[in-house]
């Protein structure tokens, strides 16, 4: 098994016109940029966020996504995927992002991240990636990629290795929040007594709760 290591760091290349999305632009266009790469509170230098709504802010200031997942998503797809290309800022390999448990804290360089909660596809990303019925497919394969949060600021590069330095015990994943996000009941019940989860977060998953 692959080691956990960073394979890719990946910036905003440019802003493009975001093609099915309800802004005229987006940022999702993120390439890997050689040498270490400062990343601070708000997530790493030389990245944006356009929708800044929806994206960014110190519960995701960073976006990771496996190079494994990608794999599996070029054979079903039938194209390749580049590192970026779903507009994760670090390309992971040996990690099951889905399997991390939600406060799990990540060594990455000189920079340690927490996991917060899961992507949510959107209309920008199915443009994006010119796919029919992206949306629907991305949720129903359930390997959404996670947020991080910056808990120590530094730098970090393609080729560093990943160490889990905290794994809390309470054991809801980044799968079973995309789950519960996604309108499944039972893991809305779990995650919404999550530790440390951000208050947005928690008030989504009480909205699925009865009342």
């Amino acid at each position: 098994m692959t080691s956990p290591r960073l394979l890719s760091v990946n910036v905003v290349h440019e802003l493009i016109p975001d093609r099915a999305g309800h802004l005229d632009r987006t940022a999702i266009d993120k390439r890997p940029v050689p040498g270490r790469v400062q990343v601070g509170g708000l997530g790493l230098a030389g990245d944006s966020q356009y929708d800044t709504k929806h994206h960014g802010g110190i519960e995701q200031a960073v976006y990771a996504y496996a190079r494994e997942d990608l794999d599996r998503w070029e054979e079903t797809l039938q194209r390749s995927i580049a590192p970026g290309q779903f507009g994760e800022n670090l390309t992971t390999a040996g990690v099951d992002v889905t399997g991390a448990v939600l406060g799990e804290r990540w060594r990455v360089g000189t920079v340690e991240l927490a996991v917060t909660v899961p992507r949510i596809p959107c209309s920008t990303f199915q443009g994006w990636m010119g796919e029919p019925r992206w949306v629907k497919r991305f949720t129903q394969r359930g390997t959404p990629g996670a947020y991080l949060r910056v808990t120590v600021e530094g730098e970090l590069a393609a080729g560093d290795d990943i160490e889990v330095a905290h794994r809390p015990d309470h054991g809801v994943t980044v799968g079973d929040m995309f789950r519960a996000l996604t309108g499944d009941r039972d893991q809305a019940a779990r995650a919404v007594e999550v530790p440390d989860l951000s208050e947005q977060a928690r008030d989504a998953v009480r909205r699925l709760l009865p009342s």
